[in-house]
């Protein structure tokens, strides 16, 4: 009988393959190393990439799940293992990534004992995750990994995971792999209602000026052509989320920037002047919202949406389309009339101008001696190929990289936008690289960031993934030290950083490394990386007390976004 069994642990690598996973990121331990012995079998099937931390694990799986739009996968041990995990599943979580986490755990006999490693990770795991099980039964396993890839990337994307007792993972059992087709009470396609199309054409072809603000449903659902003929089609203005950029290319003509604390002048300022407001695959968090009893309360709301539970949560709307915003999108194009809104648009240049005076030109092209974040951006511009993927971790850097950052393929933007998890740039990155060894990855990081996760240039030099990493360092956590000086008197409560030899560790992780310090040895320098075959390291020292603007201040409204 046994003959014709096979391990549970096998069972694990057998269903991954099954689900077409091509690569998993983990770091091997106690509780999970049946899994473990079993991969050494299948390592021409399936990639292993050892990262040198937990957290690293599941932030490579995250880079590469946004990048492929599969699946990641992440592999740990229990205990220590699967609590490192936490906070990807949590930045997954609110970030819609679609995730497979599988932990070991201690043997079902000793579940509450306070085994060595024993947690209860399903339990500390269950807000942070979509779903989540501990399998004690070898019999369950093929189900509970076919259930977790099915949950993952279905509906609204997020993770899963899977938490495997020992014992069933040596147990033996038959393997016969049945994919997750559905199940009772979760429903993933909601058809588009024909009254609410109606209801929202008539808004649109009745508006004066209309205004689409788009997010990252928008790439979720793969609506980026969608979006494309609608906005075509009404000649409506359109701004994006900082999740949402990529969607539609910055090079359209009704492309009228950014949205948010940081965002572009124009959109932030006429959200409280249109009076048809469009919001396709976005959450209105309050990063773009500001003060919610300030937003937007002049317009009629329409929102498109695949999430109910994203309805009225933060601005109640006129009309509300559920469904994939890929067959609403779709509907509404067919429902509404052509148009174009040319005093309107002339509005968002009139502001952008304004902008790109006080604010764009003087960090594009300074003429003060220290460098600026966004001078590097703007010759990285210059040489990065259409489809380059810019990760970036959290803070002025992640804002100044996204202003500047000129997207113009979807999912070409790899960051932390909801949870805001610094240390999130350098592993993401290697996982998005890992997906595609022959398109340029770009990490921008901080000082204080890259330090949280710096462990993964072993990884990066391990795997030889041709990342190019850009450190922009000023020596300060920059965005908690411009809110220090803006709101607390610049009173620098333990923001200053004394940091290492950035470009010695590189070194030793024998990736080519330079440091600029010098405005006039950085195209030279921003051309030797992207020319380099392997990864690279480039550290720019910018200035120390430079801020990131526009701006719009917590609490604020939108319309009060500062431009210096």
């Amino acid at each position: 009988m046994k003959d014709s069994m096979i391990r549970g642990a096998d069972i694990v690598v057998r269903s991954l393959i099954a689900e077409n996973a091509e690569i998993i990121f983990g770091y091997p331990g106690g509780a999970i190393m049946p899994v473990y012995d079993a991969l050494h079998d299948y390592h021409e099937e399936l990639r292993h990439v050892l990262t040198r931390h937990e957290q690293g694990a599941i932030h490579a799986a995250q880079g590469y799940a946004r990048v492929s739009g599969k699946v990641g996968v992440c592999l740990a041990t229990s205990g220590p293992g699967a609590t490192n995990l936490i906070t990807g599943m949590a930045d997954a979580q609110i970030d819609s990534t679609p995730l497979v986490c599988i932990t070991g755990q201690v043997a079902s006999h000793l579940l509450g004992t306070d085994a060595f490693q024993e947690t209860d990770v399903v339990g500390i795991s269950m807000p942070a995750t979509k779903w989540n099980i501990q399998v004690r039964r070898v019999e369950d396993i093929a189900p509970a990994i076919a259930k977790g890839f099915y949950i993952a990337r279905s509906g609204r994307p997020g993770p899963v995971l899977i938490d495997i007792t020992k014992d069933a993972q040596q147990d033996f059992g038959h393997f016969n792999y049945q994919p997750c087709l559905g199940f009772r009470s979760y429903k993933t396609h909601i058809p588009v209602e024909k009254t609410a199309i109606q209801e929202a054409s008539f808004l649109i072809n009745m508006a004066k000026r209309p205004y689409v603000l788009f997010g990252q449903g928008v790439v979720l659902g793969k609506a980026e052509e969608e979006l494309k003929a609608f906005l075509e089609k009404s000649g409506i203005p359109a701004a994006c989320t900082l999740l949402g950029s990529g969607a539609l290319s910055e090079d359209h003509p009704n492309y009228v920037g950014k949205l948010g604390m940081h965002g572009n002048y124009a959109p932030n300022l006429l959200t409280n002047q249109c009076d048809v407001l469009i919001a396709v695959g976005m959450r209105f968090d309050d990063r773009v919202t500001g003060d919610l009893k300030r937003y937007a309360k002049q317009a009629k709301v329409i929102h498109l949406e695949l999430d109910p539970a994203e309805i009225n949560k933060n601005v109640k709307c006129e009309v509300a389309v559920l469904g994939s915003c890929k067959d609403s999108l779709a509907l509404l194009t067919a429902a509404v009339r052509e148009n174009s809104y040319p005093q309107w648009m002339a509005k968002f240049k009139e502001l952008a101008d304004q902008e790109r005076a006080t604010v764009i030109e003087p960090d594009l092209t300074p003429t003060k001696p220290g460098l600026t974040m966004g001078e590097v951006i703007h010759r990285i511009n210059k040489y990065k190929a259409d489809d380059a993927v810019l990760v970036t971790d959290v803070g002025q850097h992640q804002m100044i990289s996204w202003r500047y950052f000129n997207f113009k393929k979807s999912r070409t933007q790899v960051t932390s936008g909801g949870l805001g998890t610094m240390g999130f740039a350098l592993p993401a990155a290697l996982g998005a690289q890992m997906y595609d060894f022959s398109r340029q990855v770009v990490c921008v990081v901080g000082d204080g960031g890259i330090q949280m996760t710096i462990q993964e240039l072993g990884t990066i030099m391990q795997t030889k993934a041709p990342v190019k990493i850009v450190l922009l360092n000023n020596n300060f956590l920059g965005m908690v030290r411009q809110w220090q000086q803006m709101f607390f008197d610049k009173r620098y409560s333990f923001t200053e950083l004394d940091n290492p030899d950035f470009i010695k560790i590189a070194e030793a992780y024998n990736i080519q490394a330079q440091k600029v310090t010098e405005r006039g040895d950085l195209q030279e320098a921003i051309e030797d990386m992207l020319i380099h075959d392997g990864p690279y390291f480039l550290e720019v020292v910018v200035e120390k007390e430079d801020n990131v603007f526009p701006m719009i201040a917590t609490g604020c409204s939108v319309e009060e976004v500062r431009l210096s």
